[in-house]
């Protein structure tokens, strides 16, 4: 939401592709933007629509971030797309949504995408808490057993990736990197030391977490990121 509020503007349209229960979506309509929402599960639409209320300017499309055909070429000013590329297994279904999602993004608008990334989630489930047979990942070929780099599997849930990952899908695309963030970085390694931060700590912790979240030397350390561009 920082980096969302640092580029949206009175009277911009919105877009999330992949809007699972509304969170982002109902935040923002609630803002007083107009929100276009799209999401492929019926019980995720369920639950948004629940979740909306009367002074929301907002629809919600089922549909898929593959296919967006149904809404028209740059139309919106700010697309959301934070979820969909976390299950997303080949190069061509990746390019596919993040070509719909720039598709009907207006030109100079500003797009979203989120990533769910190997090394942060392999220090955390894996080393820091057990929840990865590392030696098994590795026979069964979801790690290489030189770089760690992961090869993830539609049964595993989640697409892991790393950054140079990203910039090989996004090199084909005419676009502008403004950002990219390491979204939680060191957050989920520290769980348990951050759990027992006093609000003044806290404060002071996400101040250095958004002072250093762009770093290069640091991009690589987190569970999750986010590629922020402009068409």
């Amino acid at each position: 939401m920082r980096y969302i509020e640092k580029y949206i503007r009175p009277e911009n349209l919105v877009i999330e592709i992949g809007a699972g229960t509304g969170r982002y979506s109902h935040a923002l309509a609630r803002q007083g933007y107009t929100v276009d929402a799209v999401e492929l599960v019926s019980h995720n639409i369920d639950i948004f629509r629940k979740n909306t209320m009367s002074n929301e300017d907002i629809t919600i499309t089922q549909g898929n971030a593959l296919d967006l055909s149904v809404f028209p070429d740059n139309k919106y000013d700010i697309t959301l797309l934070l979820g969909p590329l976390y299950h997303l297994y080949n190069g061509e279904d990746k390019r596919k949504a993040l070509s719909e999602a720039i598709r009907v993004t207006k030109q100079g608008g500003i797009i979203f995408a989120a990533y769910v990334i190997s090394d942060g989630c392999l220090l955390d489930e894996g080393f820091c808490h057990g929840n990865i047979n590392v030696p098994e990942y590795i026979k069964n070929g979801l790690l290489d057993s030189e770089t760690f780099a992961a090869k993830s599997k539609p049964k595993d849930l989640f697409e892991l990736v790393r950054k140079e990952d990203i910039d090989e899908l996004m090199s084909v695309f005419p676009t502008i990197r403004l950002h990219y963030v390491a979204t939680d970085g060191c957050s989920l390694l520290m769980r348990e030391a951050i759990d027992k931060m006093d609000n003044d700590t806290f404060g002071l912790y996400l101040k250095y977490h958004f002072a250093t979240c762009e770093r290069e030397d640091l991009a690589g350390i987190t569970s999750h990121a986010i590629d922020i561009f402009k068409k």
